[in-house]
């Protein structure tokens, strides 16, 4: 199984994804049982999770089902499950056009009901997730070194003109430009000690484009490798020395003159949560259902979730401000401690603390 294919299963752990039930299972070693990926127990440390396709290969393995969410029963209501074949159906006919009348004849549902239950579960509708499908894809045929034309057709992409006005604000540039660059766009990084343990910022031209969080410097390098395996990476500690600082100052609960400069790319949803979880402040946590009210998706708390779990700057974007309705800290990419540790830090230097 490649490190690619675990690192969107845990995503989908940390988000509580139920589009993804059925589709694996994770086993915790520490508790010695499997889950579903939707599980509301609270998430495991990532060192300790094992992933498997199917129950029976956890079984084999020597864990047993989870007595919570039960995942060798089908379980699911009848919604989250036509959502998952709707979802399934758009991943298999990208290539052609998909429009709410087309999906209402194949499952049975008016367009309307149909495109409601869809942004019920998944908090965009059925044309943005197909949006989302062709970018994810492109996006991988292009790092695979395809050309250009090869990756845009096999994505789904009907013409040039049409994938060029929809990649420059979800890839940040031109086709050839993400796939040169991934293969010759610059990024420049450092890494420093943090309250959080080793942080790395990372750097375009345009501004920061990840911060991450490890033990060591060296597994700082391979996780900015895996997010940008093809760009050329070059250390650089002084040139980012004021970002870095602006960070950690930050940390500490100092204002800023001015906003961090950020390169990241990112879907319309995520931009909306992005966007108002910046206008949390400091010391403040909401609930993902507050998130989803917020952005005028009330319905749309896992997919807040699955935007929090895939932010790619920490701390610039406090997904970190993000908790459970009953107060648990919820799933956070980095650790549930250094989110902890994190929360703790903001409540003690915070000015009502």
């Amino acid at each position: 199984m490649s490190n690619g294919k675990q690192g969107q299963w845990w995503e989908a752990v940390l988000a509580r994804d139920a589009t993804q039930d059925g589709n694996f299972v994770f086993a915790v070693s520490s508790t010695g049982v499997y889950c579903r990926p939707s599980c509301p127990s609270r998430r495991p440390r990532r060192e300790n999770v094992a992933f498997f396709q199917k129950p029976e290969q956890a079984e084999k393995a020597g864990y047993r089902a989870c007595l919570r969410c039960r995942p060798r029963s089908s379980g699911g209501n009848r919604q989250m499950q036509m959502v998952k074949a709707v979802c399934r159906y758009i991943e298999q006919h990208l290539d052609e056009p998909m429009t709410l009348d087309r999906l209402g004849t194949e499952f049975q549902h008016s367009p309307f009901h149909l495109q409601r239950k869809f942004k019920a579960v998944l908090g965009i509708t059925p044309r943005e997730y197909a949006d989302s499908c062709r970018m994810n894809q492109l996006k991988s045929n292009l790092r695979a070194g395809h050309s250009v034309t090869r990756a845009m057709y096999d994505a789904g992409y009907s013409s040039s003109s049409r994938l060029y006005e929809r990649t420059a604000s979800q890839l940040g540039m031109t086709p050839d430009k993400y796939r040169r660059g991934a293969v010759a766009a610059p990024i420049r990084f450092t890494c420093t000690d943090s309250p959080l343990g080793r942080m790395l910022v990372a750097a375009t031209g345009k501004g920061i484009c990840a911060i991450q969080f490890a033990d060591t410097d060296a597994e700082l390098e391979q996780g900015l490798r895996h997010e940008f395996p093809f760009a050329l990476r070059r250390r650089d500690d002084e040139a980012l020395r004021g970002w870095k600082d602006d960070l950690l100052r930050q940390m500490r609960g100092q204002t800023l003159t001015s906003a961090l400069p950020l390169d990241i790319q990112a879907t319309a949803f995520q931009r909306r949560v992005w966007s108002y979880l910046q206008k949390i402040p400091f010391g403040e946590v909401r609930s993902y259902a507050a998130v989803a009210k917020g952005i005028a998706r009330p319905s749309a708390s896992r997919a807040v979730a699955r935007a929090c779990a895939t932010n790619p700057v920490a701390i610039a974007i406090p997904c970190h401000r993000v908790v459970r309705q009953d107060g648990q800290v919820g799933g956070y990419r980095w650790g549930m401690d250094r989110k902890e540790s994190l929360l703790e830090l903001e409540r003690a230097q915070s000015p009502q603390a």
